[in-house]
């Protein structure tokens, strides 16, 4: 039954955000539509055939359409774009809808009319998007110490190419290759002020930037550049990042740096026995500094024959502990510790939030727009992915289901502006060479504009989404619960 609810909850929120977010474009365009005295003819989310419709007492037939592909609202006057919206009855030379047989005339649409209908769709996912941060900005959001630093906590000495080498790596089947961090020199504490130039305020930035990088070096290899400060002293570093992981982006090998937490101690483990309590903050391994998880983990591996001096804060005072000696312990055994890093709301300006993932969106545009960068159409995301996130997100509460919303809102404004024939951009575009030519494009190439550009979408489409599948597929998988194997 938990189940049951717990699905039925995330379909709701699925559809409320998702097809509000395309209900809300599309309601732009009819508001602007009318304000403008533009004839509406049709109003649909959803592509391809109706799965049911009914025709209001305005004359416009409001539809929903079986594709989930977006939607779009039917204006005669402005644009033939049949191949998508289907045939209209009210364009110019057809027969009136009243069955009369009288041929309708429709008039011209001034420029400044098109551009602003054309235009609103966008402009009120925008609106959408700061109503959102709007209530996000009231409510809080939660920030995590691991994000919210540009610290590095942890320089990793190996980094597989894939998920299986690394598993290889474990058992000494694979090469070990240095990782482009343990390569350029990067050390733990370095701060990261600016990638690539880009100066970066917290961790998501810092990974961001990495995955969308496309810079090189004179010789032709991909080339990354940190600006650090270490010991007071600031620095560029150039790193050569390494494509890894199953989604084959640009990776260093770093971690956030950031306060552990004992949030719980396992019952009757290594960590119990030594004397760690929940809330103990971990501050060193004898003497060392730790403050990322697999810094502390990769310490305990390698010093397994001898006694681990610790020392935590508790209570506002420093408390020494020992861990004894743990000969043929298993690299990435499990000792006990419970860490978490600490978490607490903030409450980030409406107009931040926007401005934040319109910059994400830009970068993330222009990293695929560039030749030279390792982000292709394998890294988008379709309405597949789009579905997915939503569903994990309504795991975790409204705060994620409004910060995805937030950011699917500003790239739906921001793909829609793209001057690409069959999006706004496009016909904004058609009706800007039109009024510079002095007369209408002609009909012909429009169309056939429009339908080549329908096609190159839709095997878009139908690419991203094989991905989609396969990633949603390959996350379910991981949370699993893997059968036991016997061993000898």
């Amino acid at each position: 039954m938990a189940f049951l609810l717990d699905n039925v909850w995330s379909t709701f929120l699925i559809i409320l955000f998702f097809g509000g977010s395309i209900f809300v474009h599309e309601l732009g365009h009819f508001i602007a539509a009318r304000r403008r005295g533009v004839q509406v003819e049709r109003f649909s989310i959803g592509m391809g055939p109706a799965i049911f419709s009914w025709r209001g007492r305005d004359g416009v037939e409001y539809r929903l359409s079986w594709l989930p592909l977006g939607g779009y609202v039917l204006l005669p006057q402005l644009a033939d774009l049949g191949v998508i919206e289907g045939r209209s009855e009210l364009r110019e030379g057809a027969a009136a809808p009243s069955g009369d047989g009288a041929a309708r005339s429709l008039p011209p649409v001034s420029y400044p009319s098109k551009m602003i209908v054309f235009a609103a769709g966008a402009f009120c996912n925008m609106l959408f998007a700061l109503a959102l941060a709007t209530v996000l900005w009231l409510i809080g959001q939660p920030e995590h110490d691991e994000i919210a630093t540009t610290r590095i906590g942890y320089v990793l000495q190996y980094l597989p190419d894939n998920p299986a080498q690394a598993e290889g790596a474990k058992a000494h089947e694979a090469p070990k290759v240095l990782s482009p961090a343990a390569q350029a020199g990067l050390q733990v504490n370095d701060v990261i002020r600016a990638i690539d130039g880009q100066p970066v305020k917290d961790w998501f930035e810092v990974r961001q930037l990495i995955v969308l990088s496309a810079g090189h070096s004179a010789d032709g290899q991909s080339q990354i550049v940190f600006t650090i400060d270490r010991g007071g002293q600031r620095m560029d570093v150039p790193v050569h990042p390494r494509l890894s992981g199953e989604d084959r982006t640009r990776q260093v090998g770093i971690d956030a740096g950031f306060d552990l937490i004992l949030h719980g101690v396992t019952p009757g483990s290594l960590a119990e026995q030594a004397g760690f309590q929940a809330q103990d903050k971990l501050i060193s391994f004898d003497g060392r500094p730790m403050i990322n998880y697999f810094s502390s983990a990769d310490y305990l591996d390698s010093h397994s024959a001898k006694p681990v001096r610790a020392l935590v804060l508790r209570g506002g005072r420093e408390v020494a502990l020992t861990i004894p000696p743990r000969p043929g312990a298993k690299p990435g055994a499990d000792f006990g510790f419970q860490f978490s890093s600490g978490e607490h709301l903030v409450h980030v300006s409406p107009f931040t939030q926007v401005s934040d993932q319109v910059t994400l969106t830009f970068r993330t545009l222009a990293s695929l727009l560039n030749p030279r960068s390792d982000v292709g159409l394998s890294g988008m995301t379709g309405p597949v992915g789009i579905v997915h996130i939503f569903r994990a997100a309504a795991e975790n509460g409204l705060r994620d289901i409004l910060m995805f919303t937030i950011l699917l809102n500003v790239n739906l404004a921001v793909f829609n502006l793209l001057p690409i024939p069959i999006l706004d951009g496009g016909q904004m575009l058609f009706a800007t060479i039109s009024r510079l030519r002095g007369r209408t494009l002609p009909g012909n190439l429009i169309m056939t504009t429009q339908s080549v550009f329908m096609v190159l979408l839709l095997l878009m489409v139908g690419y991203v989404t094989i991905n989609d599948v396969r990633r949603w597929a390959r996350d379910d998988q991981a949370d699993r619960p893997q059968p036991a194997v016997a061993k000898p």
